[in-house]
Protein backbone atom coordinates (compact mmCIF):
# COMPACT_ATOMS: atom_id res chain seq x y z
CA UNK A 1 0.00 0.00 0.00
CA UNK A 2 1.33 3.62 -1.19
CA UNK A 3 1.97 5.83 2.19
CA UNK A 4 -0.26 8.90 2.08
CA UNK A 5 0.90 12.49 2.62
CA UNK A 6 -1.85 13.96 4.63
CA UNK A 7 -3.40 14.02 7.86
CA UNK A 8 -3.52 10.43 9.54
CA UNK A 9 -6.81 11.59 10.91
CA UNK A 10 -8.29 12.12 7.57
CA UNK A 11 -6.81 8.89 6.15
CA UNK A 12 -8.40 7.28 8.27
CA UNK A 13 -11.52 5.18 6.64
CA UNK A 14 -15.20 6.36 8.04
CA UNK A 15 -15.50 2.91 10.61
CA UNK A 16 -11.89 3.47 11.89
CA UNK A 17 -12.37 7.45 12.57
CA UNK A 18 -15.52 6.28 14.48
CA UNK A 19 -13.98 3.77 16.51
CA UNK A 20 -11.29 6.23 17.20
CA UNK A 21 -13.50 9.21 17.80
CA UNK A 22 -14.97 6.86 20.51
CA UNK A 23 -12.42 5.67 21.82
CA UNK A 24 -11.50 9.05 22.77
CA UNK A 25 -7.90 8.48 20.71
CA UNK A 26 -9.04 12.10 19.02
CA UNK A 27 -11.37 14.57 19.65
CA UNK A 28 -14.00 15.89 17.62
CA UNK A 29 -11.98 19.13 17.43
CA UNK A 30 -9.25 17.67 16.21
CA UNK A 31 -11.21 15.64 13.24
CA UNK A 32 -12.98 18.64 12.48
CA UNK A 33 -9.01 20.95 12.53
CA UNK A 34 -7.67 18.19 9.99
CA UNK A 35 -10.81 18.08 7.83
CA UNK A 36 -10.95 22.10 7.58
CA UNK A 37 -7.13 21.86 7.24
CA UNK A 38 -7.43 19.52 4.23
CA UNK A 39 -10.18 20.80 2.60
CA UNK A 40 -8.43 24.55 2.13
CA UNK A 41 -5.58 22.26 0.57
CA UNK A 42 -7.03 20.03 -1.83
CA UNK A 43 -11.05 21.10 -2.74
CA UNK A 44 -10.05 24.13 -4.53
CA UNK A 45 -8.29 21.68 -7.10
CA UNK A 46 -11.06 19.87 -7.64
CA UNK A 47 -14.31 22.14 -6.99
CA UNK A 48 -15.73 19.51 -4.81
CA UNK A 49 -17.66 20.67 -1.62
CA UNK A 50 -19.36 24.30 -1.98
CA UNK A 51 -21.36 26.50 0.47
CA UNK A 52 -19.21 25.71 3.36
CA UNK A 53 -19.79 27.18 6.59
CA UNK A 54 -17.99 29.14 8.46
CA UNK A 55 -15.05 27.08 10.64
CA UNK A 56 -15.72 29.00 14.09
CA UNK A 57 -19.65 27.27 13.35
CA UNK A 58 -18.49 23.65 13.06
CA UNK A 59 -15.34 23.64 15.37
CA UNK A 60 -18.29 24.82 18.01
CA UNK A 61 -20.40 22.02 16.91
CA UNK A 62 -17.18 19.70 17.06
CA UNK A 63 -16.82 21.11 20.70
CA UNK A 64 -20.40 20.22 21.58
CA UNK A 65 -20.03 16.45 20.16
CA UNK A 66 -16.91 16.32 22.30
CA UNK A 67 -18.95 17.50 25.79
CA UNK A 68 -21.28 14.95 24.93
CA UNK A 69 -18.86 11.75 24.86
CA UNK A 70 -17.35 13.09 28.20
CA UNK A 71 -20.37 12.85 29.39
CA UNK A 72 -21.11 9.12 28.45
CA UNK A 73 -23.30 10.04 25.21
CA UNK A 74 -22.97 9.57 21.96
CA UNK A 75 -25.66 10.32 19.31
CA UNK A 76 -24.39 7.43 16.81
CA UNK A 77 -22.00 5.74 14.21
CA UNK A 78 -21.15 9.48 12.66
CA UNK A 79 -20.78 10.59 16.03
CA UNK A 80 -18.65 14.24 15.58
CA UNK A 81 -17.82 12.99 12.39
CA UNK A 82 -17.44 16.10 8.97
CA UNK A 83 -20.35 15.57 6.30
CA UNK A 84 -21.08 17.63 2.97
CA UNK A 85 -24.63 17.26 2.09
CA UNK A 86 -25.03 16.50 -1.88
CA UNK A 87 -26.85 20.24 -3.15
CA UNK A 88 -29.99 18.32 -4.46
CA UNK A 89 -30.91 17.40 -0.51
CA UNK A 90 -32.63 19.86 1.37
CA UNK A 91 -30.77 20.70 4.68
CA UNK A 92 -32.26 23.42 7.31
CA UNK A 93 -30.77 26.74 7.64
CA UNK A 94 -28.01 25.89 4.94
CA UNK A 95 -28.05 26.49 1.13
CA UNK A 96 -29.49 24.57 -1.43
CA UNK A 97 -28.96 25.56 -4.52
CA UNK A 98 -29.32 22.21 -6.92
CA UNK A 99 -26.88 23.92 -9.07
CA UNK A 100 -29.42 26.02 -10.89
CA UNK A 101 -29.23 30.21 -10.62
CA UNK A 102 -33.47 29.75 -9.85
CA UNK A 103 -32.50 28.87 -6.64
CA UNK A 104 -28.65 30.28 -5.62
CA UNK A 105 -30.11 31.55 -2.69
CA UNK A 106 -32.52 28.98 -1.09
CA UNK A 107 -32.37 28.20 2.46
CA UNK A 108 -34.96 25.45 3.37
CA UNK A 109 -36.85 25.50 6.46
CA UNK A 110 -36.65 21.25 6.79
CA UNK A 111 -33.95 18.86 6.04
CA UNK A 112 -34.13 16.01 3.65
CA UNK A 113 -34.94 12.47 5.30
CA UNK A 114 -31.74 11.50 4.67
CA UNK A 115 -30.15 14.28 6.03
CA UNK A 116 -32.36 14.86 9.20
CA UNK A 117 -31.07 11.00 10.36
CA UNK A 118 -27.34 11.34 9.81
CA UNK A 119 -27.78 14.84 11.98
CA UNK A 120 -29.54 12.74 14.38
CA UNK A 121 -26.88 10.09 14.18
CA UNK A 122 -24.17 12.64 15.35
CA UNK A 123 -22.85 13.84 11.94
CA UNK A 124 -21.65 18.00 11.91
CA UNK A 125 -22.53 19.15 8.20
CA UNK A 126 -19.95 21.43 7.00
CA UNK A 127 -21.38 22.17 3.71
CA UNK A 128 -22.48 20.61 -0.06
CA UNK A 129 -21.19 18.29 -2.19
CA UNK A 130 -21.40 20.15 -6.10
CA UNK A 131 -24.12 18.87 -8.72
CA UNK A 132 -25.03 19.43 -12.26
CA UNK A 133 -28.09 21.75 -12.76
CA UNK A 134 -30.85 19.89 -11.23
CA UNK A 135 -28.79 16.79 -11.37
CA UNK A 136 -29.83 16.38 -14.58
CA UNK A 137 -26.54 14.79 -16.50
CA UNK A 138 -23.01 12.92 -15.22
CA UNK A 139 -21.41 15.64 -15.58
CA UNK A 140 -20.66 17.73 -12.35
CA UNK A 141 -20.50 21.18 -13.78
CA UNK A 142 -23.49 24.74 -12.93
CA UNK A 143 -23.07 28.54 -13.48
CA UNK A 144 -22.91 28.54 -9.79
CA UNK A 145 -19.84 26.78 -8.46
CA UNK A 146 -18.31 25.39 -11.61
CA UNK A 147 -16.95 22.37 -12.39
CA UNK A 148 -15.95 19.82 -10.33
CA UNK A 149 -13.27 17.55 -11.64
CA UNK A 150 -11.79 13.81 -11.36
CA UNK A 151 -10.13 12.77 -8.14
CA UNK A 152 -7.04 10.74 -10.30
CA UNK A 153 -6.64 13.37 -12.88
CA UNK A 154 -8.09 16.90 -12.71
CA UNK A 155 -8.49 18.04 -16.77
CA UNK A 156 -11.04 15.12 -16.72
CA UNK A 157 -14.91 14.77 -15.26
CA UNK A 158 -15.78 13.88 -11.59
CA UNK A 159 -18.87 11.90 -13.39
CA UNK A 160 -22.14 13.09 -11.84
CA UNK A 161 -24.87 13.55 -10.58
CA UNK A 162 -22.99 12.45 -7.43
CA UNK A 163 -20.01 14.00 -9.08
CA UNK A 164 -18.95 16.09 -5.71
CA UNK A 165 -19.57 13.65 -3.25
CA UNK A 166 -17.52 10.90 -5.02
CA UNK A 167 -14.16 13.46 -5.85
CA UNK A 168 -14.41 14.77 -2.11
CA UNK A 169 -14.22 11.35 -0.57
CA UNK A 170 -11.55 9.93 -3.06
CA UNK A 171 -9.42 12.69 -2.05
CA UNK A 172 -10.15 12.62 1.59
CA UNK A 173 -12.03 15.22 2.10
CA UNK A 174 -14.74 13.41 3.81
CA UNK A 175 -15.06 10.12 5.58
CA UNK A 176 -17.86 9.04 4.13
CA UNK A 177 -20.47 10.51 1.40
CA UNK A 178 -23.87 10.82 0.69
CA UNK A 179 -25.49 10.90 -2.73
CA UNK A 180 -28.47 10.19 -5.27
CA UNK A 181 -29.44 8.09 -8.36
CA UNK A 182 -31.56 8.48 -10.87
CA UNK A 183 -29.36 7.63 -14.06
CA UNK A 184 -25.99 6.38 -12.37
CA UNK A 185 -25.45 9.29 -10.43
CA UNK A 186 -24.23 6.92 -7.67
CA UNK A 187 -22.30 4.40 -9.63
CA UNK A 188 -21.19 6.24 -12.16
CA UNK A 189 -19.12 9.05 -10.25
CA UNK A 190 -17.79 6.35 -8.23
CA UNK A 191 -16.46 4.09 -10.77
CA UNK A 192 -14.92 7.33 -12.22
CA UNK A 193 -12.93 8.14 -8.83
CA UNK A 194 -12.01 4.79 -7.63
CA UNK A 195 -14.46 4.77 -4.59
CA UNK A 196 -17.91 2.39 -4.29
CA UNK A 197 -21.70 4.11 -4.76
CA UNK A 198 -24.72 1.82 -4.07
CA UNK A 199 -27.68 2.70 -5.37
CA UNK A 200 -30.26 1.01 -3.13
CA UNK A 201 -33.35 -0.85 -4.05
CA UNK A 202 -36.00 1.03 -4.53
CA UNK A 203 -37.82 2.48 -1.31
CA UNK A 204 -34.93 1.82 1.00
CA UNK A 205 -33.93 5.43 1.58
CA UNK A 206 -37.30 7.69 1.56
CA UNK A 207 -36.25 10.16 -1.07
CA UNK A 208 -38.01 13.41 0.34
CA UNK A 209 -39.98 14.48 1.50
CA UNK A 210 -41.59 16.39 -1.40
CA UNK A 211 -44.94 17.17 -2.88
CA UNK A 212 -45.17 14.00 -5.05
CA UNK A 213 -44.56 10.28 -3.13
CA UNK A 214 -45.99 8.38 -5.04
CA UNK A 215 -45.31 8.54 -8.39
CA UNK A 216 -41.23 9.89 -7.88
CA UNK A 217 -39.81 6.22 -8.16
CA UNK A 218 -36.68 6.89 -10.23
CA UNK A 219 -33.93 8.48 -7.88
CA UNK A 220 -33.42 7.33 -4.46
CA UNK A 221 -30.96 8.44 -2.13
CA UNK A 222 -28.03 6.37 -0.98
CA UNK A 223 -24.38 5.68 0.54
CA UNK A 224 -20.83 6.21 -0.80
CA UNK A 225 -17.38 4.91 0.91
CA UNK A 226 -14.09 4.04 0.36
CA UNK A 227 -14.88 0.71 1.76
CA UNK A 228 -18.04 -1.55 1.59
CA UNK A 229 -18.08 -1.37 5.03
CA UNK A 230 -18.74 2.36 5.44
CA UNK A 231 -20.64 2.22 2.66
CA UNK A 232 -23.44 -0.40 4.46
CA UNK A 233 -22.73 1.39 8.02
CA UNK A 234 -24.03 5.10 5.97
CA UNK A 235 -27.08 2.70 4.71
CA UNK A 236 -27.95 1.78 8.11
CA UNK A 237 -28.10 5.91 9.34
CA UNK A 238 -30.10 6.57 5.84
CA UNK A 239 -32.41 3.05 5.97
CA UNK A 240 -35.54 3.04 7.12
CA UNK A 241 -39.63 3.52 6.79
CA UNK A 242 -40.95 6.74 7.09
CA UNK A 243 -44.63 7.74 7.34
CA UNK A 244 -44.40 10.89 5.07
CA UNK A 245 -42.68 8.44 1.85
CA UNK A 246 -44.91 5.63 2.12
CA UNK A 247 -43.79 3.71 -0.55
CA UNK A 248 -40.39 3.61 1.85
CA UNK A 249 -39.60 0.08 2.80
CA UNK A 250 -40.73 -0.64 6.50
CA UNK A 251 -37.48 -3.14 6.96
CA UNK A 252 -35.06 -2.57 10.02
CA UNK A 253 -32.05 -1.09 8.76
CA UNK A 254 -30.09 -2.55 11.37
CA UNK A 255 -28.71 -5.54 9.29
CA UNK A 256 -26.49 -3.37 7.40
CA UNK A 257 -24.87 -2.66 10.25
CA UNK A 258 -23.48 -5.98 10.58
CA UNK A 259 -20.79 -8.08 9.41
CA UNK A 260 -20.36 -8.79 5.72
CA UNK A 261 -18.35 -11.48 5.60
CA UNK A 262 -19.98 -14.57 3.46
CA UNK A 263 -18.67 -17.67 1.86
CA UNK A 264 -19.45 -17.18 -1.87
CA UNK A 265 -18.39 -20.74 -3.17
CA UNK A 266 -20.56 -22.34 -5.67
CA UNK A 267 -22.96 -18.52 -5.96
CA UNK A 268 -23.91 -18.05 -9.78
CA UNK A 269 -23.54 -14.98 -11.18
CA UNK A 270 -24.34 -13.93 -14.82
CA UNK A 271 -22.37 -11.22 -16.91
CA UNK A 272 -24.32 -9.02 -19.03
CA UNK A 273 -21.62 -7.35 -20.52
CA UNK A 274 -22.82 -4.65 -23.63
CA UNK A 275 -25.73 -6.41 -23.78
CA UNK A 276 -24.47 -8.82 -26.72
CA UNK A 277 -22.60 -5.10 -28.52
CA UNK A 278 -26.10 -3.26 -28.09
CA UNK A 279 -23.72 -0.96 -25.75
CA UNK A 280 -21.34 1.15 -27.36
CA UNK A 281 -18.25 0.92 -24.78
CA UNK A 282 -14.76 3.15 -25.21
CA UNK A 283 -11.75 1.35 -25.87
CA UNK A 284 -10.43 -0.33 -22.53
CA UNK A 285 -14.02 -0.17 -20.73
CA UNK A 286 -14.95 -4.03 -21.45
CA UNK A 287 -11.15 -5.60 -21.11
CA UNK A 288 -11.28 -4.06 -17.35
CA UNK A 289 -14.58 -5.33 -16.60
CA UNK A 290 -14.24 -8.84 -18.49
CA UNK A 291 -10.71 -8.97 -16.41
CA UNK A 292 -12.72 -8.86 -13.07
CA UNK A 293 -14.77 -12.01 -13.43
CA UNK A 294 -11.65 -13.65 -12.85
CA UNK A 295 -11.86 -12.34 -9.33
CA UNK A 296 -15.62 -13.57 -8.78
CA UNK A 297 -14.19 -16.67 -10.20
CA UNK A 298 -11.51 -16.71 -7.53
CA UNK A 299 -14.12 -15.90 -5.32
CA UNK A 300 -15.52 -19.35 -5.72
CA UNK A 301 -18.57 -17.70 -7.97
CA UNK A 302 -19.50 -19.62 -11.33
CA UNK A 303 -19.57 -16.72 -13.72
CA UNK A 304 -21.16 -16.88 -17.21
CA UNK A 305 -22.43 -14.60 -19.89
CA UNK A 306 -26.22 -14.17 -19.90
CA UNK A 307 -28.66 -11.58 -21.08
CA UNK A 308 -32.24 -10.69 -20.68
CA UNK A 309 -35.11 -11.97 -22.94
CA UNK A 310 -36.10 -7.76 -23.75
CA UNK A 311 -35.57 -5.17 -26.44
CA UNK A 312 -33.04 -2.83 -24.75
CA UNK A 313 -34.48 -0.06 -27.39
CA UNK A 314 -37.94 -0.57 -25.68
CA UNK A 315 -35.97 -0.27 -22.17
CA UNK A 316 -34.25 3.25 -23.79
CA UNK A 317 -38.00 4.30 -24.50
CA UNK A 318 -39.53 3.51 -21.43
CA UNK A 319 -36.22 5.45 -19.93
CA UNK A 320 -37.18 8.52 -21.81
CA UNK A 321 -40.96 8.82 -21.06
CA UNK A 322 -40.54 8.53 -17.59
CA UNK A 323 -37.49 10.75 -17.36
CA UNK A 324 -39.51 13.47 -19.80
CA UNK A 325 -42.20 12.94 -17.19
CA UNK A 326 -40.73 13.49 -13.90
CA UNK A 327 -38.52 15.99 -15.04
CA UNK A 328 -41.86 18.27 -16.82
CA UNK A 329 -43.39 17.75 -13.42
CA UNK A 330 -40.50 19.26 -11.59
CA UNK A 331 -39.25 21.79 -14.17
CA UNK A 332 -42.93 22.65 -16.09
CA UNK A 333 -43.48 25.88 -14.16
CA UNK A 334 -40.17 27.43 -14.05
CA UNK A 335 -40.11 26.57 -18.70
CA UNK A 336 -43.57 28.39 -18.77
CA UNK A 337 -42.05 31.02 -17.39
CA UNK A 338 -39.78 32.98 -20.18
CA UNK A 339 -37.38 34.28 -17.81
CA UNK A 340 -37.07 31.60 -15.70
CA UNK A 341 -36.39 29.50 -18.68
CA UNK A 342 -33.80 31.05 -20.03
CA UNK A 343 -31.97 30.32 -16.61
CA UNK A 344 -32.22 26.42 -17.76
CA UNK A 345 -29.77 24.61 -19.01
CA UNK A 346 -30.49 23.41 -22.38
CA UNK A 347 -30.57 19.60 -21.22
CA UNK A 348 -33.00 20.42 -18.89
CA UNK A 349 -35.36 22.38 -21.55
CA UNK A 350 -34.89 19.09 -23.63
CA UNK A 351 -36.29 17.32 -20.71
CA UNK A 352 -39.46 19.44 -19.78
CA UNK A 353 -40.50 19.79 -24.24
CA UNK A 354 -40.13 15.72 -24.21
CA UNK A 355 -42.93 16.10 -21.42
CA UNK A 356 -44.70 18.61 -23.12
CA UNK A 357 -45.74 16.31 -25.82
CA UNK A 358 -46.82 13.04 -23.94
CA UNK A 359 -50.08 11.52 -23.44
CA UNK A 360 -51.42 9.55 -21.08
CA UNK A 361 -51.70 6.55 -22.96
CA UNK A 362 -47.67 6.74 -23.40
CA UNK A 363 -46.95 7.12 -20.03
CA UNK A 364 -49.56 4.22 -18.94
CA UNK A 365 -47.58 2.02 -21.98
CA UNK A 366 -44.10 2.91 -20.28
CA UNK A 367 -45.17 2.17 -17.15
CA UNK A 368 -46.15 -1.56 -18.84
CA UNK A 369 -42.72 -1.55 -20.65
CA UNK A 370 -41.27 -1.05 -17.13
CA UNK A 371 -43.44 -4.08 -15.22
CA UNK A 372 -42.36 -6.36 -18.24
CA UNK A 373 -38.61 -5.53 -17.95
CA UNK A 374 -38.66 -5.79 -13.83
CA UNK A 375 -40.25 -9.19 -14.64
CA UNK A 376 -37.38 -10.07 -17.50
CA UNK A 377 -34.84 -9.43 -14.38
CA UNK A 378 -36.74 -11.86 -12.48
CA UNK A 379 -36.27 -14.63 -14.70
CA UNK A 380 -32.75 -13.67 -14.84
CA UNK A 381 -32.56 -14.12 -10.86
CA UNK A 382 -34.28 -17.32 -11.19
CA UNK A 383 -30.99 -18.53 -12.96
CA UNK A 384 -28.44 -16.71 -11.13
CA UNK A 385 -27.57 -15.10 -7.63
CA UNK A 386 -26.29 -11.99 -9.17
CA UNK A 387 -25.70 -10.06 -12.36
CA UNK A 388 -22.95 -7.68 -13.67
CA UNK A 389 -22.89 -4.85 -15.76
CA UNK A 390 -20.09 -2.10 -16.44
CA UNK A 391 -20.67 0.91 -14.54
CA UNK A 392 -19.45 3.15 -17.22
CA UNK A 393 -19.09 3.07 -21.67
CA UNK A 394 -16.68 5.54 -21.34
CA UNK A 395 -13.67 6.33 -18.81
CA UNK A 396 -13.70 9.99 -17.34
CA UNK A 397 -13.70 12.47 -20.40
CA UNK A 398 -12.23 15.89 -21.03
CA UNK A 399 -13.98 18.66 -18.00
CA UNK A 400 -14.18 20.97 -21.03
CA UNK A 401 -16.88 18.41 -22.81
CA UNK A 402 -20.46 19.29 -21.17
CA UNK A 403 -21.01 15.31 -22.24
CA UNK A 404 -19.54 12.33 -24.89
CA UNK A 405 -20.85 13.14 -28.21
CA UNK A 406 -19.06 10.00 -29.70
CA UNK A 407 -18.97 6.81 -28.23
CA UNK A 408 -17.12 3.62 -29.57
CA UNK A 409 -17.91 5.20 -33.19
CA UNK A 410 -21.29 5.47 -32.55
CA UNK A 411 -23.30 9.23 -32.25
CA UNK A 412 -24.76 9.80 -29.32
CA UNK A 413 -28.75 10.96 -29.60
CA UNK A 414 -29.26 12.48 -26.45
CA UNK A 415 -26.73 13.84 -23.63
CA UNK A 416 -27.03 11.05 -21.47
CA UNK A 417 -27.16 8.14 -24.07
CA UNK A 418 -23.84 7.80 -23.04
CA UNK A 419 -24.90 6.55 -19.48
CA UNK A 420 -26.88 3.91 -20.95
CA UNK A 421 -25.74 1.16 -18.99
CA UNK A 422 -27.14 2.41 -15.74
CA UNK A 423 -30.82 2.54 -16.36
CA UNK A 424 -31.74 -1.18 -15.91
CA UNK A 425 -31.42 -1.42 -12.31
CA UNK A 426 -33.17 2.02 -12.29
CA UNK A 427 -35.85 1.01 -13.84
CA UNK A 428 -36.29 -2.62 -12.16
CA UNK A 429 -35.44 -0.77 -8.76
CA UNK A 430 -32.94 -3.02 -7.77
CA UNK A 431 -29.97 -2.89 -5.15
CA UNK A 432 -27.10 -2.14 -7.42
CA UNK A 433 -23.50 -1.11 -6.54
CA UNK A 434 -20.30 0.14 -8.61
CA UNK A 435 -16.93 -1.81 -7.08
CA UNK A 436 -13.72 -0.51 -8.96
CA UNK A 437 -11.91 -2.53 -11.18
CA UNK A 438 -8.85 -0.61 -12.10
CA UNK A 439 -7.54 1.96 -14.67
CA UNK A 440 -7.04 2.11 -18.14
CA UNK A 441 -3.26 2.93 -19.42
CA UNK A 442 -3.66 7.11 -18.79
CA UNK A 443 -4.55 5.74 -14.94
CA UNK A 444 -8.23 6.95 -14.96
CA UNK A 445 -10.23 4.47 -12.99
CA UNK A 446 -13.46 2.10 -13.82
CA UNK A 447 -15.78 0.16 -11.89
CA UNK A 448 -18.15 -2.61 -12.56
CA UNK A 449 -21.84 -2.76 -10.94
CA UNK A 450 -23.19 -5.85 -8.80
CA UNK A 451 -26.63 -5.76 -9.11
CA UNK A 452 -29.28 -8.26 -6.65
CA UNK A 453 -32.77 -8.99 -6.98
CA UNK A 454 -35.22 -6.51 -5.40
CA UNK A 455 -34.59 -5.64 -2.22
CA UNK A 456 -30.96 -7.91 -1.33
CA UNK A 457 -28.93 -4.51 -0.55
CA UNK A 458 -27.28 -7.18 2.44
CA UNK A 459 -26.45 -9.90 -0.27
CA UNK A 460 -25.01 -7.28 -2.78
CA UNK A 461 -23.06 -5.99 -0.10
CA UNK A 462 -21.57 -8.87 0.94
CA UNK A 463 -20.49 -9.41 -2.88
CA UNK A 464 -18.99 -6.46 -3.06
CA UNK A 465 -17.06 -6.68 0.31
CA UNK A 466 -15.87 -10.13 -0.91
CA UNK A 467 -14.65 -8.75 -4.06
CA UNK A 468 -13.12 -5.54 -1.90
CA UNK A 469 -10.99 -8.09 0.55
CA UNK A 470 -9.60 -9.57 -2.78
CA UNK A 471 -8.43 -6.63 -5.04
CA UNK A 472 -7.89 -3.58 -2.76
CA UNK A 473 -8.46 -1.19 -5.31
CA UNK A 474 -9.06 2.36 -2.91
CA UNK A 475 -6.03 0.75 -0.79
CA UNK A 476 -3.51 0.04 -3.42
CA UNK A 477 -4.51 3.16 -5.69
CA UNK A 478 -4.92 6.38 -4.19
CA UNK A 479 -5.05 9.35 -5.99
CA UNK A 480 -1.59 10.82 -6.94
CA UNK A 481 -1.96 13.85 -5.49
CA UNK A 482 -2.20 11.81 -1.92
CA UNK A 483 1.02 10.28 -2.71
CA UNK A 484 3.94 11.72 -0.97
CA UNK A 485 6.88 12.57 -3.45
Amino acid sequence: MMPLAIDPIVALDAEALSQAIHGRRVSCREVMQAYLGHIERFNPHVNALVSLRPAEAVLAEADACDRELASGRSRGWMHGMPQAIKDLAATAGLRTTMGSPLFAEQVPQQDAVSVARVRANGAIILGKSNVPEFGLGSQTYNTLFGTTTNAYDPSRVAGGSSGGAAAALALRLLPVADGSDMMGSLRNPAAFNNVYGLRPSQGRVPHGPAPEVFMQQLATEGPMGRSVTDVARLLSVQAGYDPRVPLSLNASPGEFAQGLQRDFKGVRVGWLGDYNGYLPMEDGVMGLCETALADFAELGCHVEACQPDFALERLWQCWLTHRHFLVHGNLGAAYADPGKRALLKPEAQWEVEGGLHLSGARIYQASVDRSAWYHAMGRLFERYDFLLLPAAQVFPFEAREAWPKVVGGRTMDTYHRWMEVVIGPTLAGLPSISVPVGFNPQGLPMGLQIIGPAQADHAVLQLAHAHEQLTHWVERCPPPSLLAP
